[in-house]
């Protein structure tokens, strides 16, 4: 049984180690870390708390791998929160490459730059004006410079780590998985006009995918891995009273035992644990907290996002499905 204890508090400032994340990140067991993401409204069972208390202690990349909706990006959200910790977020997509993720020079403000270098010549003033070479340099300076999330996860100086996290990795493509496996071995980013970025406090990362294609090994091999499951149906409970503390806990219950139940009729687009909360909310609201069979079929687009789905879910599954968890 996992002990029930607070996750240990904020580091004091200071110079740190280049390779120590910070005592923030130093839960002392498995339970601690489940404990503290609790505190956050994340409830994770024993398996996913183990994985992020070894991804802290081992200091490697997590990567976590579901069907959406099962609470992947809330688990770097919520370390975030309870840490104290920035969250630097890359939202992948199909065609995103590196100049995208790490970094872009502000055009606009060297435009503006070098109008006003060659202003200032124009109107003299007795100082030596400058040359081209000096121009360019001045131009590529961190001045201009415009940090994207891993540029800006690897400059990061605080006392704390930062959380990064790197959302939907299964939409990118190959070469930017490649990329991305060469960043995340050093923790460092090369800028060529500027040179090589090293974190000094490595972040915490934390990859997620839905699993739409196959993610390189290579890539998975840099990380440690874990496939996070849709919740039972008393777990969901825990976590829709926690993000909906307005719910009623009988409420809660019946709406996660539904959806425990909906997911293994085999829909196209199984609910999540965020539409079985917005389901409760909306049921809340219209104070349905029996469950009414015509409250639920005019509320269940909170819950099911396909027409096909709707459809099969019939007036008759549906009464089924509420007697059923009435009695549960």
């Amino acid at each position: 049984m996992m002990a029930r204890t607070a996750i240990v508090g904020r580091m004091a400032a200071g110079p740190q180690d280049n390779d120590d994340p910070g005592e923030l990140w130093r839960a002392g067991s498995p339970g601690e870390v489940a404990a503290a993401l609790a505190s956050g409204g994340y409830m994770a069972d024993e398996g996913l708390a183990t994985a992020v208390f070894l991804a802290l202690r081992m200091r490697r990349p997590l990567f976590l791998e579901g069907d959406p909706g099962v609470g992947k990006t809330e688990v770097a959200r919520t370390l975030a929160a309870v840490g104290g910790a920035e969250l630097i977020r890359l939202q992948c997509y199909e065609g995103i490459d590196a100049s995208q993720a790490v970094y872009e020079w502000d055009y606009s403000r060297q435009i503006l730059h070098l109008r006003a270098a060659e202003a200032a010549s124009s109107l003299g003033g007795g100082a030596a004006s400058p040359s081209t070479e000096e121009l360019e340099d001045e131009l590529f300076t961190e001045r201009f410079l415009v940090a994207r999330p891993l540029l800006a996860a690897m400059r990061s100086h605080g006392d704390v780590p930062p959380v990064l996290l790197i959302d939907e990795v299964d939409r990118a493509d190959d070469e930017f998985e490649a990329f991305l496996l060469e960043a995340l071995s050093d923790y460092a980013v090369t800028v060529p006009e500027l040179g090589t970025f090293t974190a000094a406090v490595p972040p915490v990362c934390v990859l997620t995918s839905n699993r739409t294609r196959d993610v390189h090994d290579a890539l998975k091999r840099r990380c440690l891995y874990h496939w996070v499951e849709h919740p039972d149906a008393a777990r969901e409970a825990r976590i829709i009273a926690a993000r909906a503390p307005a719910v009623s806990p009988e409420l809660a219950r019946r709406v996660a035992t539904m959806s425990e139940a909906l997911r293994g009729l085999g829909l196209y687009k199984p609910p999540g644990v965020a539409e079985s909360i917005d389901w409760a909310v909306a049921l809340d609201t219209l104070d349905s907290d029996g469950l009414d069979p015509v409250v639920a079929r005019a509320t269940i687009g909170s819950l099911l996002k396909y027409r096909e789905d709707t459809e099969r879910v019939t007036d008759e599954v549906l009464t089924e499905l509420i007697a059923g968890a009435r009695n549960a």
